[in-house]
């Protein structure tokens, strides 16, 4: 196998978490009497919620910050459970798992959420590290997560390493850290995000993801 590694990204890659994070984007948005209708807010799945805010809404990086704080009160108690694991996505994991991968969660999303989210659909068991932002802002860019997915699967050769995601922050990331990307079109990507990007490959499906990963 080429790629004995393989970091997966959460949200838009083994999820649709569209209920619970646009739900919650506009909960906060409203806070600061900004309307927002709820199907235009699907850009904000994937990237750091701060960047979000600020790039998309112009907030400075304080209120920012108050806005995220805003999005996980509702999303700690009702947010994380508006999602669904994509179908086909729990057999490729046991199929990779049983073929001799490393598995490694590598999101964006902080680290507790992402731990409940896999533990309530019954896939934790197949990753070997679980990494994420913390909720301080600390490991807040996708490069910084990916390079800690890195060392606790043990710092292998980055050749044998691959980042699987659906949005340009996964691809930009895995870059800058000099590893393979795959990005897959099952997500939130607008058309030509991940080739702009520089995905070095594009699966259209779970299937073909599978696939894909299982044979490289």
């Amino acid at each position: 196998m080429k790629y004995k590694y393989i970091l997966f990204d959460l949200d838009g890659t083994l999820t649709d978490p569209y209920e619970g994070i646009t739900r919650c984007f506009k909960y906060a948005l409203e806070h600061f009497g900004i309307e927002a209708r709820q199907e235009d807010l699907t850009p904000v799945i994937g990237p750091p919620l701060i960047d979000s805010f600020r790039d998309m809404f112009g907030f400075d990086t304080e209120t920012g910050w108050m806005a995220v704080n805003k999005y996980r009160e509702r999303y700690e108690t009702i947010g994380w459970r508006e999602n669904r694991l994509l179908d086909g996505v729990d057999p490729m994991l046991k199929g990779l798992k049983e073929d001799g991968r490393g598995i490694a969660l590598a999101t964006s999303k902080p680290y507790v959420f992402a731990k409940k989210i896999i533990e309530e659909y019954g896939i934790s068991e197949y990753f070997d590290a679980v990494v994420g932002a913390e909720l301080d802002g600390r490991r807040g860019t996708k490069a910084e997560v990916i390079d800690r997915a890195v060392e606790e699967l043990g710092s292998p050769d980055k050749s044998r390493i691959i980042m699987v995601g659906d949005r340009k922050n996964d691809v930009e990331g895995a870059a800058a850290c000099g590893i393979t990307c795959l990005g897959v079109r099952v997500g939130y990507a607008e058309p030509g995000e991940l080739e702009a990007a520089g995905a070095d490959y594009i699966a259209d499906t779970v299937d073909d993801m599978y696939k894909f990963l299982l044979n490289n």
